[in-house]
C-alpha cells in the first residue's frame, strides 16, 4: 500500500476518554431527571457530538432539553477530566513517532468540540503530530457522512487510494468507507472486532502498534 496520509479518530483511537465520558453523561442525566443509563449505553454515543448522544440515549428528547444536556455534560466533562485525566493508548506516541519518521501525515477527524481536542492534544504532547485537524464545527456533516474525510484529502491534496482512517467505532469505518479510502478499526477502544468487521472495516487491530506493520505491507 502507497498511504501517505492517516486520518485518526481520537476518543477510544488515540485517547482513553471512556470513564470521564460515561461519569459525566451519568451525572448530567442525574442533574436533569432522566434515567440513569448503564456504562454500555453512555459509551455507544462515544464519537458523537454531546447533543447527537443525549438525542440517541433519549429519541423523544425535546431539543431545549438536549441543549441543556449538552451544556451540563461539557461542564461537568471539564471537571471529570482533571480527576479522571484521559491518557494515550499505550503505543499511541511510538507509533506517531514511527509515522513521522516514514514521511506519513497524520490528521485527526473527530466529533469532539474543537477547543476541547486541540486542549487534550496540548495535554498528551501528541498536538505536534497532527498537522491538520477537524472538529465538530469544522463540517457540516458528522460521521458517518464521509464530508470530513473528503474535505482533508481536498485540502491536503491526497487521493482515496493514499489514504485510510483509523477509528474505534462503526461511525468511523463508516465514514472512511464513503469516501473511498481504507479503514483501520481498532478493538481497544469502545467497539468490538465483530462490530468493526460488520461495519466493513478493511483491517482491524489490537494495538496501535500494529498499524505500522499494516502500512508496511
Amino acid at each position: 500500500m502507497n498511504i501517505r496520509l492517516a486520518i485518526f479518530d481520537f476518543d477510544g483511537t488515540i485517547a482513553d476518554t471512556r470513564e470521564a465520558i460515561i461519569v459525566a453523561k451519568q451525572e448530567t442525566m442525574r442533574i436533569h431527571g432522566l434515567p440513569v443509563l448503564d456504562d454500555a449505553a453512555c459509551a455507544s454515543t462515544i464519537g458523537y457530538t454531546a447533543k447527537a448522544g443525549f438525542l440517541r440515549l433519549y429519541p423523544d428528547m425535546a431539543d431545549e432539553l438536549a441543549d441543556a444536556c449538552t451544556a451540563t455534560y461539557r461542564r461537568l466533562f471539564e471537571e471529570k477530566k482533571k480527576a479522571i485525566p484521559p491518557k494515550l493508548f499505550p503505543g499511541m506516541m511510538e507509533t506517531l513517532e514511527a509515522l513521522a519518521a516514514r514521511g506519513i501525515t497524520c490528521t485527526i477527524a473527530t466529533a469532539r468540540n474543537q477547543v476541547s481536542c486541540h486542549e487534550m492534544l496540548e495535554g498528551l504532547g501528541v498536538k505536534k503530530y497532527f498537522s491538520y485537524i477537524l472538529c465538530g464545527e469544522s463540517t457540516q456533516n458528522l460521521k458517518p457522512h464521509p464530508e470530513a474525510v473528503l474535505k482533508t484529502l481536498a485540502d491536503l491534496g491526497c487521493q482515496p487510494e493514499e489514504a485510510m482512517v483509523i477509528g474505534d467505532m462503526p461511525m468511523d469505518i463508516g465514514m472512511g468507507r464513503g469516501a473511498g479510502v481504507r479503514t483501520c478499526g481498532v478493538t481497544y477502544g469502545n467497539a468490538s472486532r465483530e462490530t468493526l468487521l460488520e461495519a466493513g472495516a478493511d483491517f482491524v487491530i489490537d494495538q496501535i502498534g500494529e498499524l505500522l506493520d499494516i502500512l508496511q505491507n
